[in-house]
């Protein structure tokens, strides 16, 4: 075993007199408020948006479903938890039967009281649709809502597309944290 370091962009947006509100989206996309009975889709989306992506190697529970579950049931336990800064997105097909749970983000205070968006993840085939946008101004607005001032995230360096929705949307990175992580040699 040895270790491998993951270099993190930390990046934050000042809420104040920005409006983060949406459009009404409309079908074929929904966008779902948190309910405690949406914890299980939560956890499939974010499973189906990062299995297969660099975040899997940084953070392994995102590469298992059983590890999506048991991060989802930790986010909804964490005493800053916060509701209205917790989104899902659903397709639902034409026939109003087909469903598919293609995008997930939480938000949580942090116990410095700013805003932490947890795990934005859209699904592959649903990507570069605006999804992302989304779920993310919805997030934000919650926080707004809650009464914060601040919100903050972390994304890996390589992940160039999420860099750029983040910075369109007024983030700006404000440092550089590295992550280890555990390996197995070969």
């Amino acid at each position: 075993m040895g270790l491998t370091y993951f270099k993190r962009y930390r990046m934050e947006i000042d809420l104040a007199g920005r409006d983060f509100s949406n459009p009404k989206f409309s079908r074929p996309y929904r966008l779902l408020s948190w309910d405690d009975s949406l914890l299980e889709a939560h956890a499939e989306a974010k499973y189906q948006s990062f299995r297969s992506e660099i975040d899997a190697n940084v953070f392994p529970c995102l590469g298992e479903l059983a590890g999506c579950h048991r991060l989802m049931h930790e986010i909804r336990l964490k005493e800053g938890f916060l509701p209205e800064a917790t989104w899902l997105a659903m397709y639902e097909g034409e026939d109003g039967r087909t469903r598919e749970y293609c995008g997930t983000i939480q938000g949580i205070r942090d116990g410095s009281g700013m805003g932490a968006i947890q795990n934005l993840g859209i699904t592959p085939e649903r990507r570069n649709l605006g999804l992302g946008t989304l779920l993310m101004r919805q997030a934000l607005q919650g926080f707004r809502d809650a009464g914060l001032e601040r919100a903050f995230l972390e994304v890996t360096a390589q992940n160039d597309g999420a860099i750029r929705l983040y910075q369109r949307i007024g983030f700006e990175r404000v440092r550089t944290v590295y992550k280890a992580v555990e390996v197995a040699y070969s």
